[in-house]
């Protein structure tokens, strides 16, 4: 590479640095209205993060307290007369601790992007929305997938979602998406968590979601043509079946399963630690701005009990 064009980076990078000046000011940590953007843009590019609770965690550990009533708290009543000691509730209390789990995410710009960025004053857009969009759906990926057995580092930080469940399970026995699935799935649900079924989502892989849509679409009528030929919700008992591009499809002995969850998706709490940090390094010769971003993340149920998991579900 010529002098003329390593100076030519040189000077590109330079720009960058003043124009992300502001990101990356007070050792790269975002300052609150900048870190409320970022967050902003991962929930909105995010599927799971969307339709989830989202703590934004003032520490790395956070207590989330819990109050439900159990069981029936109505009594027979006697005109002007308290209800005696035994007949008065209590409600259950408990507690969830978020405890927020350290990832960075990286993103590196050419000096194609740079100089179209900057000649056009968008490089702080640019680089919020590129790694807002590409760290939601891995916080996806990690809140679905993680284990606390996983090899892999990136996922054995917490249980995620499918490893979090052990109340409620139904196994599918490599059978392929159907209303009897739904069906004992629904079933399974303790009747207390039915109460607002409107609330509840069955949620899947891409994949599972398509193979039951096209068993409706085979129907030869017009309720079927409008699964096949366009993109109508797909419910079952009131209950829409969602497609989830982070669940995977490769469990089970024949690698061809995914899972599937019955739950009030608000039950989903994600904790993000709101300090998120920038920092920037640079390759001169290669003309290339490194982006790093660090967060700290935790996702935990409300309350697990309330949650159903299917396993084994085959997809074609």
């Amino acid at each position: 590479m010529g002098a003329a064009a390593v100076t030519h980076n040189r000077t590109l990078l330079e720009k960058a640095d003043l124009a992300l000046a502001d990101l990356t000011a007070n050792g790269g940590l975002l300052a609150p209205a900048q870190s409320q953007k970022f967050m902003r843009i991962m929930i909105n590019e995010a599927v799971v993060m969307k339709m989830a609770t989202v703590v934004p965690m003032r520490a790395h550990k956070q207590v989330i307290e819990k109050i439900r009533f159990g069981s029936m708290i109505l009594r027979r009543g006697t005109e002007a007369r308290a209800l005696a000691e035994a007949d008065r509730s209590k409600p259950d209390t408990s507690a969830v601790e978020l405890d927020a789990k350290l990832f960075k995410g990286e993103v590196r710009l050419n000096n194609e992007v740079l100089e179209d960025t900057i000649e056009k004053g968008q490089l702080r857009q640019t680089v919020m929305q590129l790694m807002a969009e590409r760290i939601a759906f891995d916080m996806d990926l990690v809140i679905v997938q993680s284990d606390v057995s996983s090899p892999d580092p990136v996922f054995s930080a917490f249980n995620g979602l499918l490893a979090g469940v052990t109340s409620n399970t139904y196994d599918a026995l490599t059978q392929p998406s159907s209303k009897v699935i739904w069906d004992r799935m629904v079933k399974t649900m303790p009747t207390e968590f039915m109460r607002n079924r409107s609330a509840l989502r069955i949620l899947t892989s891409i994949d599972s979601e398509l193979d039951y849509r096209n068993t409706l679409a085979e129907r030869a009528t017009a309720v079927g043509d409008k699964f096949l030929e366009g993109n109508a919700p797909v419910v079952y008992a009131g209950i829409p079946i969602v497609g989830v591009p982070a669940f995977p499809e490769n469990l089970g002995v024949g690698s061809n399963s995914t899972n599937a969850l019955l739950i009030d998706p608000k039950n989903i709490n994600v904790g993000i630690w709101r300090e998120i940090r920038i920092e920037t390094d640079k390759l001169v010769s290669e003309g290339v701005l490194i982006i790093v971003a660090t967060l700290r993340m935790d996702v935990k149920f409300a309350h697990e009990p309330a949650v159903v998991r299917a396993t084994n579900i085959k997809v074609a």
